[in-house]
């Protein structure tokens, strides 16, 4: 908790929805203590869409307990109690918590436990203020709304299991949740949009549409792609390499593990080394016999220390030497490490590859570089592995195994704001290519305090590259917040939020900067006056992964991709099974199928009311009904998802209209 702590000034930046959010908060633990007065309270900060209260109390709460606590809520509500602040010192603060006052209605015969082990979080010469609304008294630094009155509308949502600070060594706290808006009509949207994203999940749909699968057998986190997703990632690479390729990027491909040095080197070891898979240890032929030799070893050591057969007669005989050997050796066989502590010692160790940036620079340092050839653009959808907690992983939107929209951009330090400028317009260009109208850059810095922990000790190139990225945001006009200490470990970085046609909002895609790792793979180019420097460079990925940005897009489109996007972008439905008609709609299906449109013809026997259903279950996006007038009249019959019957055209009109659909990747 104390590391997640808001400092004073982030406080004072709350929004207007956070205050009271944070106030509805207070008015919760209100409630309960009118309910339960022995309830012992930790921390209740607003979250996104809502807020909680972590608590301890012998009673269990559930969703049955919800409506008595809303109905105690209301009554604060109705009450219009005042949020006073009062600033207290230490040492009186301290002896309120001694007295349980702080996170209770008045004195209580248990001291306020947890208030006074955040008292003592607390930084020396901080102020210390506390929050009063009617009878509750709270160890609180604010801010919060005027009154209670002005809470407007809210409702509890679900209740969890918390460690106190996220410790699993400390108590298990229970956590309530809940959501507060300025009115009714905001609550009701807000949970209607929720019944929406339900019908919408990404994991619900994924299986109902046929796109990806994942399978025990293959392991937690990584997703298997059928063929249907496979093909929204064929059109999605096709659209980067197209875009990538008129913006002066040259594509390359790099291998998907490599030595450890290489993360080394790159400060990815030891910075990231939590969510990098452990390493695999090889070796090589000529250190097998070795290896035969050390598990000999071992296992003799082990036989000697089992049978317990060893007398010091023996250790004095002439083999001696190898028996004293042997029981030295058995003594740390003992440890279960120490076989692959051994092995670890003969062999390299390889990492699977958990970023592309790396293998990039290698690449950028595998030829002389001039000023000449910069910028230097180098793209990939490059294949990573990362270890997410098991716990983390959700869907397609954290995921072990991820393919990247990645690239680096080398530059000279006067071309930085020309090139992340063009960046951020290819965002923008996809963004509006896809429909999305809400969007929010996230400008993340570093720590000072944490220099050499989270962030590397370059103070000076710190403020120059986080300088540098906030005009350039300020003079591009782009809607951005600056968030502290979120910055990648090798400098500043954009993180853009992204909401779905539901409001729904994602993290989908990164834009950072690297003034470090250039340095360590000692990157260099000839400038002007044949000097070497060092270049700057970017790190992007506007369509992120395929895995987060499709599960996006699976929500964002309701699974009813555009047409150049469709799994299936046309499905034939043959009325009958007479030989003219399946002849003439095998045609058809070969004629698109040679210009590359995913198109399928349904011969079964089924009515075609059945043929119909089926492709709208699918959301297949377009459907060629075609009977005996329409062959007579060389013609189809159109059906779109979500449309409906669009009438029968002339052949040629509508596969014209599909191939143009495609080529122009129409909404």
């Amino acid at each position: 908790m104390s590391d997640d702590r808001k400092t004073p000034e982030q406080r004072a930046q709350m929004t207007d929805i956070e205050r009271l959010r944070h106030s509805a908060a207070h008015v919760l633990a209100t409630a309960i203590l009118k309910i339960w007065p022995e309830a012992q309270f930790a921390a209740g900060p607003p979250v996104e869409n809502g807020f909680y209260y972590d608590l301890e109390l012998d009673h269990r709460i559930s969703p049955e307990d919800f409506e008595k606590i809303e109905a105690e809520m209301k009554k604060e509500v109705k009450a219009n109690h005042t949020f006073d602040r009062i600033v207290v010192p230490r040492d009186e603060a301290l002896s309120m918590a001694q007295r349980g006052v702080l996170g209770a209605l008045g004195e209580r015969p248990q001291p306020s436990k947890f208030k006074l082990d955040i008292i003592k979080n607390i930084p020396e010469g901080e102020e210390i203020s506390l929050y009063r609304n009617g009878e509750f008294t709270d160890l609180c630094a604010g801010p919060h709304v005027m009154r209670t009155g002005n809470i407007g509308a809210f409702k509890l949502t679900h209740v969890a299991s918390a460690y106190y600070k996220g410790d699993e060594k400390n108590p298990q706290l229970q956590r309530i949740y809940g959501t507060a808006f300025k009115n009714k009509t905001q609550l009701d949207e807000y949970f209607a949009m929720l019944e929406e994203a339900k019908k919408r999940d990404h994991r619900k749909l994924g299986k109902e549409l046929e796109l990806f699968t994942f399978d025990d057998d293959v392991g937690p986190g990584l997703p298997l792609w059928l063929p249907r997703g496979a093909a929204i990632i064929d059109e999605l690479e096709k659209l980067a390499r197209e875009t990538e390729f008129a913006a002066g990027y040259q594509r390359v491909r790099s291998t998907n593990l490599a030595r450890e040095s290489l993360y080394i080197k790159s400060g990815h070891l030891p910075y990231y080394k939590e969510s990098m898979f452990p390493p695999m240890v090889l070796i090589e032929e000529k250190d097998a016999a070795c290896r035969i030799e050390l598990q000999r070893r071992i296992d003799e050591a082990q036989s000697y220390m089992n049978a317990q057969k060893v007398t010091d007669q023996e250790i004095q005989s002439e083999s001696g030497a190898d028996i004293e050997w042997l029981l030295k050796f058995a003594g740390a066989a003992s440890d279960a490490n120490n076989f692959e502590a051994q092995l670890q010692k003969l062999g390299d160790r390889y990492y699977l590859k958990a970023m592309n940036c790396p293998h990039h620079h290698k690449m950028y340092a595998a030829l002389p570089r001039s000023y000449r050839d910069l910028p230097l653009r180098l793209a990939e959808y490059g294949t990573c592995h990362r270890y997410e907690q098991s716990g983390e992983l959700f869907g397609l939107m954290r995921v072990r195994s991820l393919q990247m929209n990645d690239a680096h951009l080398y530059m000279t330090p006067d071309q930085f704001e020309s090139e992340f400028n063009a960046v951020n317009e290819m965002y923008l260009n996809y963004f509006k290519l896809f429909g999305i109208d809400k969007y929010l850059m996230r400008f993340s810095t570093h720590d000072p305090t944490k220099l050499g922990q989270k962030f590397v000790d370059e103070p000076k190139l710190w403020k120059q590259t986080e300088e540098m990225t906030r005009n350039v945001l300020k003079n591009s006009g782009i809607n951005f917040v600056e968030v502290p200490n979120e910055a990648a470990f090798y400098g500043p970085k954009i993180d853009v939020q992204a909401w779905s046609a539901i409001g729904r909002e994602f993290s989908i895609a990164t834009n950072q900067v690297d003034f470090a790792q250039p340095r360590r793979f000692n990157l260099v180019y000839k400038d002007r006056d044949n000097t070497e420097k060092t270049p700057l460079c970017i790190h992007r990925a506007p369509l992120g992964t395929h895995e987060r940005f499709i599960g996006f897009l699976i929500e964002h489109y309701a699974g009813n991709f555009p047409l150049w996007l469709s799994p299936e972008q046309v499905r034939i439905l043959p009325i009958g099974d007479e030989a003219p008609v399946l002849d003439y709609a095998r045609a058809i299906q070969n004629e698109l199928r040679a210009h590359q449109v995913r198109c399928e013809l349904d011969s079964s026997t089924d009515h075609i009311k059945a043929k119909i259903a089926n492709a709208e279950q699918m959301k297949v996006h377009t459907m060629l009904v075609i009977g005996n007038r329409d062959l007579e009249a060389n013609a189809v019959s159109v059906r779109v998802h979500g449309k409906g019957n669009l009438g029968a055209r002339a052949k040629s009109d509508v596969i014209a209209e599909i191939l143009d659909s495609i080529a122009q990747r129409k909404p």
